[in-house]
């Protein structure tokens, strides 16, 4: 497999999405008259969508490369992916929110899903970039001592 290292420009801006996503999501909990329970919810909500996006990207990728991966994890992980998806609509559509509020939600969430799967491959590629990179010697070295 011959993959390129991504740019430093691409994996900033991943990162910066990422943490941008999070971030808003996060002060926008913080700023709500929402309960605690209810902060507590979205919260998890966006933990498990950023988990799931990240094992899905993962398992998806591992099985291109040929690598092993059961049908159970893939599938676990694409239920993951769907129910932390579900479980934001339905909360979102039951909430005592404004439209604005809603959709401010919803895009924090899909952009931190999304900077995740970006940041998980850029990780990804740079470490299969820098294995390549690493010339492995044929036979063992073993330097001969001086007499």
């Amino acid at each position: 497999m011959n993959t390129s290292k991504p740019t430093p420009a691409f994996v900033g801006a991943s990162w910066a999405a990422l943490l941008l996503g999070i971030v808003c999501f996060a002060a926008g909990l913080w700023n709500s008259g929402m309960a605690r329970s209810e902060k507590g919810f979205y919260a998890a909500v966006l933990v498990l969508g950023v988990y799931a996006a990240v094992s899905v990207q993962k398992s998806v990728r591992d099985r291109a490369e040929g690598l092993p991966v059961s049908a159970i994890y893939l599938g676990l992980s694409w239920v993951a992916m769907a129910l932390g998806v579900v479980m934001l609509v339905v909360g979102l559509w039951s909430a005592g929110m404004t439209l604005s509020e809603k959709g401010f939600y919803g895009l924090a969430f899909g952009m931190s899903l999304f900077a995740a799967v970006a940041v998980q491959k850029n990780v990804r590629d740079s470490l299969a970039a820098r294995a390549q990179s690493y010339t492995v010697p044929q036979e063992p070295y073993y330097p001969q001592p001086h007499a």
